[in-house]
Order: C-alpha cells, then structure tokens, then sequence
C-alpha cells in the first residue's frame, strides 16, 4: 500500500511534468512568435506570414500573433487576408483600442482599392474603427490621427467632415501640443491649404513630438512640397528622438539635394538609408531614394548616372511619376 507521503509526492510530481511541458510548449510558441516578429522586422513578410500562421494554430487566443498577421499582409498589399486578421484579433479582444485601429487600417487600406460601391462600404467601417479605438483609449495618438485624417478628407457620404474633426483636433492638443498641432496641420494640408499646414507642422516640431511617425510624415510632406530647411529640422527631431532610425538619414539627405550643397554627403546619407532601412509603408521607399540620388547627380551634370537611378526607380516602382518625368527631361536636354 502506497503511504500518503509517497502519493503526495507522485502527486506533485506529475503536477510538475504538466506545469514544465506547458512551460516548454509556452516556449516554443513564444519562439515561432519571435522568428515570425524578426522576419517582419527584416522586411520578409512572406516568411513572417507562414511563421505567424503557425504560431496562432499553436496559440489560437493569441490576439497579438493576429495584429502582426494583418501588418505582415497589409505590406504585400493583400487587403482581404488583412482585414481577417484584424477582425479575429479584435474578436479576440473587443477592448483592445490598437486592435481597432489596425483593423480601420485594413479596412481603409481595402476602401483605397476597391470598387466605388464597395468602397463606400469599406470606408464607413473604417471610420467606425478608428471611432472606437479612440473612445476605447483616448491616448491613442495614432488612432485619433486616423480618426482626424479620415474626417477632413472623406466626404460626407461616408462619414466624413471637418466639423467632425475640428472637436478631436482641439482634445488632441489639450492632451499633447505637438500631436494638436500636427493633426491641424494634417487637416489643412488634405484641404490644400498648404501655408497653414505650414505653420501648424512648424509648431509641431517645435513642441518636441513624442512620436516618431509623426515627424517623418512632416518629413514626407517637406520633401513632396520641396522644403529643405524643413526637411533638417525633420531629420535633426528624429535623430533625438530615435538616433538608430534610418529616416533621419534620407530626410536629410533629401534637403542637401534641394539645397544643392554638399553632394558626397547627401550620396552617403543616401546609400546608407538604402543599405538599412526596411521596406515598409511607413518608410520612404526604395525607389524614391533612387529618384532622389538621380537628382543629386542630375544637379552635378552626371547625367548618365542620374539616368541609371532613374530607370532603378522605374524598375522598383513603374508608376513612379517623377522618375518617369526626369526620364523625360533628361532625353530632351
């Protein structure tokens, strides 16, 4: 007969198996995780894909492992299998304000490629996301801006209006100057009034913004409206703010080509950005850095090398208009 004190023991014993190989399945799943969380990181979203899709059938609750998914798929552009993601995420979590955010964004994404009825659709879901992200967590700076973008650039018909967003501006920037700011200057900029956008992204840079996405969208709007002064100030708050971020490197590189002035370093901060930087919406991509190294060299006289970088970037990205339009100059000088 089996004493109480040798049964206890058997008892906790195999109570410890169970806790030590739910531990090691833990493990595993969390390391499919991480492989599937660095190859996103390395731009291969393909490979991020199969190892996110295997780490939710091993951890189907996992409401991150779909969020990553819908990120992973929204790069490849495949619109569908991003939307499904988001919304087994947001099924997962319902108070889960990112989870909104990201599905608007899929939905949003979705609107931008569909047909007009199915568009209109699309895009009052989005509104409807990124509504109740904010109202799920009113710091949620990124899901506001959406929210902001949405209402000063959509028609009414979807659900969009200024006078929608002119209250969330004035939130916004109770909560934080420089994100108030920004949001005024984003709003005016989708209205083409380009001298206040001016002016507000002006104040957003000088209020010391937290978010780094925020300055490299100033950063984008200064190159598209040909702004090198701005385009340093850009490069110079996002160096302080995350000194290993390659952006700071193009954004100055850029206005070194406006202005004209010392081409050898506007190549090297140029070639670096190519080298480091992952390819990814939110980052200049590589063809337009292309585009910019054709102008530096245009700006030299190099017009054979400026040539060369300028068919790169139509390889990259045939629709690039203004490699496309350099092309063109450069054959009739």
């Amino acid at each position: 007969m089996v004493s109480k004190s040798k049964l206890a023991l058997a008892i906790l014993f195999v109570a410890g198996a169970g806790i030590a190989a739910a531990d090691e399945t833990n493990l595993k799943q969390d390391a499919t995780f991480d492989a599937g969380r660095r190859a996103y990181e390395a731009s291969d979203y393909s490979r991020a894909i199969k190892l996110l899709q295997g780490a939710a059938v091993k951890d189907p609750k996992n409401g991150d492992v779909e969020l990553l998914l819908a990120k992973s798929y929204l790069e490849l552009q495949e619109h569908d299998a991003a939307i499904k993601s988001a919304e087994k995420a947001v099924g997962l979590d319902p108070q889960n304000s990112v989870y909104h955010e990201w599905l608007g964004r899929a939905y949003g994404d979705k609107a931008d490629h569909a047909g007009w009825f199915s568009a209109i659709s699309f895009a009052k879901k989005t509104r409807k996301e990124f509504e109740t992200a904010v109202e799920l967590d009113g710091k949620n700076f990124a899901a506001r801006q959406a929210l902001i973008e949405f209402d000063c650039s959509a028609p009414g018909l979807v659900g969009g209006g200024e006078e929608k967003a002119l209250p969330q501006i004035k939130q916004l920037a109770e909560l934080d100057a420089a994100e108030g700011h920004y949001a005024s200057g984003n709003c005016r900029r989708q209205k083409k009034d380009f001298g206040t956008a001016d002016e507000e992204f002006t104040k957003a840079l000088e209020s010391h913004p937290k978010s780094i996405e925020l300055i490299y969208d100033i950063g984008d709007y200064a190159a598209r409206r040909g702004q090198p002064e701005r385009l340093f100030a850009v490069a110079e708050a996002g160096g302080r703010l995350a000194a290993n971020d390659p952006r700071g490197k193009f954004y100055r590189g850029a206005g070194l080509v406006l202005k004209n002035e010392k081409p050898e370093e506007a190549e090297r901060l140029l070639r670096e950005y190519l080298n480091k930087a992952p390819v990814r919406s939110s980052y200049p991509r590589p063809a337009v850095t292309h585009v910019w190294l054709g102008r530096l060299f245009e700006n030299q006289g190099r017009a054979q090398d400026a040539e060369k970088e300028f068919e790169t970037a139509l390889r990259l990205d045939p629709k690039n208009k203004m490699a496309q339009e350099a092309l063109k100059r450069l054959k009739k000088s």
